[in-house]
């Protein structure tokens, strides 16, 4: 006597299937919010960048992390204001970078500041020829 069919089984294991991924995107949707991407997941990303960058000692490291997860929930706050113009988004924005900035200012020693603002204009300066190149593909696209 056959007491399981074959479609209904292969039904079932479909069903429990997507039902586990399901789950598992759930957690990892949680886990991204929560983790390497959340205020801390990014700050402790930045410290560790600038930790490579200039060598900071363990108070220095703690005290450039609070200062990023500051200016970092600070940024999500202008981020998630929809009612802020983009003009006025950038010019807090770019407050907060200048904030960032000085406080920085109060924690490194001289040479360890000289250091992190040459690698933050090198970076800058980077950043704005890939935005010229990107232009200049546009326009040629245009053409």
């Amino acid at each position: 006597m056959k007491i399981f069919s074959l479609p209904p089984v292969l039904l079932l294991c479909c069903l429990l299937t997507g039902i586990r991924l399901t789950t598992s995107a759930q957690t990892q949707d949680s886990a991204y919010n929560r983790g390497r991407w959340g205020v801390e997941g990014r700050a402790d990303k930045i410290s560790d960048k600038i930790s490579k960058q200039v060598g900071l000692n363990k108070s220095q490291y703690k005290e450039i992390y609070a200062i990023n997860e500051d200016i970092i929930r600070r940024m999500d706050v202008i981020r998630a204001n929809t009612e802020l113009t983009q003009k006025e988004r950038m010019r807090q924005m770019k407050a907060l970078e200048t904030e960032r900035s000085q406080r920085f200012k109060t924690v490194l020693s001289a040479t360890q500041y000289k250091r992190w603002n040459d690698w933050e204009m090198s970076k800058k300066e980077h950043l704005e020829k890939k935005m010229e190149k990107k232009r200049q593909r546009k326009e040629a696209n245009r053409s």
